[in-house]
């Protein structure tokens, strides 16, 4: 039942061609958000039970996982701090927009994720539970349009997989912020506005 809520879910962000998502990759330029004594280590991405909203298009298992897990490569290994990581990634379902549908009803791509986050030197969770995540598509193609029509499979999936892990990057911070969980201190951190710990895209 629950896998079928999550799905039912994801089926109805693929349809709400209303919403906004800013592009995950655009602020890689530049330098990295302050996140302690971070490093990754082990960047694990698995899609043991993904599920693909009917009349979506299909990509294969092994293309998505290697994808996303470049995708958060891209992002965390530019922090070097002194103390290691670890993540484990399952993709829960995928919607990749089709082409050919009439533009007053293009569905926008979308993806749920589960994220564990653990702690090397302690060797424990930071994360009892998995963090979901919930991503749709940039609408950099413009609000009516479906990705369907100008992109395939692979740019779609690419696109979700570097806003989904800008999602991570949000989280992380947020956490850090309010529990120290990067800080060799223990403390929470100070240094951080507040935005930079919501901002969603």
């Amino acid at each position: 039942m629950a896998r079928t809520t999550l799905i039912r879910g994801a089926a109805v962000l693929a349809m709400a061609g209303f919403m906004a998502a800013c592009n995950g990759a655009a602020d890689l330029g530049g330098p990295a958000t302050p996140l302690g004594d971070f490093n990754l280590e082990h960047n694990i991405v698995v899609a043991p039970k993904v599920q693909k909203i009917p009349l979506c298009r299909a990509l294969e298992t092994e293309v998505m996982t290697t994808m996303l897990r470049d995708a958060v490569a891209e992002r965390f290994d530019r922090y070097e701090g002194a103390r290691l990581y670890h993540f484990g990634i399952s993709i829960e379902g995928y919607c990749l927009a089709p082409p050919g549908i009439p533009i007053v009803a293009a569905p926008k791509s979308a993806m749920i994720i589960r994220i564990t986050v653990w702690d090397d030197a302690k060797n424990e969770k930071l994360t009892p539970k998995a963090h979901q995540i919930t991503v749709i598509e940039s609408l950099d193609q413009g609000p009516l349009v479906g990705s369907g029509f100008t992109k395939n499979a692979e740019e779609q999936f690419k696109n979700l997989s570097q806003n989904a892990v800008k999602q991570i990057e949000n989280f992380l911070v947020k956490k850090n912020r309010e529990e120290g969980w990067f800080n060799s201190t223990g403390g929470t951190a100070t240094e951080l506005p507040a935005e930079d710990a919501t901002t969603e895209g």
